[in-house]
């Protein structure tokens, strides 16, 4: 037989047993530093932070005139709207007294200002009376609405030749429009 190797045999050891001759290596954890890391990431979070841009809070610009005295309007040239606590809308042309206020929707006030803003050829001054407890998005809504119609009065009194002059009021409503719209 070739090779070296012992005449007896030798008896078989288990791995693992307390007789194997073999030092068990030791086994050693790995450990990361985390600080620098955590500090980069600050470092990210400030840095981005900082640069971006907020979001600005979607606003309405209006611009409201200083109180002044009241001003003499012709009755035949006012146009107001009227707007109830449940959110009806009513309007009326001139004197209240002359013509009872009639009610319209949001949609039909858009064509209202358009068709009467036309027919006064741009003297028509609007009145708009809203009651404290209406609902905010309500009064939004009607404000986008004359603000639409503006845009297409604008444009059929330029395409006339004429310069457009916007004549519009914010008022509370008295107690007598309450009064008056209780009846409708």
């Amino acid at each position: 037989m070739g090779g070296g190797g012992s005449l007896g045999r030798e008896p078989k050891v288990k791995r693992g047993s307390f007789a194997t001759k073999r030092k068990k290596k030791k086994r050693v954890g790995f450990v990361l530093d985390m600080t620098p890391l955590v500090d980069i990431a600050f470092l990210l979070l400030t840095f981005f932070m900082l640069s971006t841009t907020l979001t600005t809070p979607q606003t309405m610009e209006m611009s409201v005139p200083p109180e002044t005295e009241n001003v003499e309007v012709k009755q035949s040239e006012l146009l107001t709207v009227l707007v109830r606590d449940d959110g009806q809308i009513f309007k009326y042309m001139g004197d209240k007294n002359t013509e009872k206020p009639q009610k319209i929707s949001v949609k039909e006030l858009r064509a209202v200002s358009v068709t009467e803003n036309m027919r006064m050829e741009n003297k028509l001054i609007m009145s708009l009376r809203i009651s404290p407890k209406v609902p905010y998005n309500l009064v939004i809504k009607i404000l986008d609405e004359l603000n639409i119609a503006e845009t297409e009065i604008t444009q059929r009194l330029s395409a006339k030749g004429m310069k457009r002059e916007r004549k519009f009021a914010l008022t509370p409503m008295t107690p007598e429009d309450v009064e008056d719209l209780k009846v409708l």
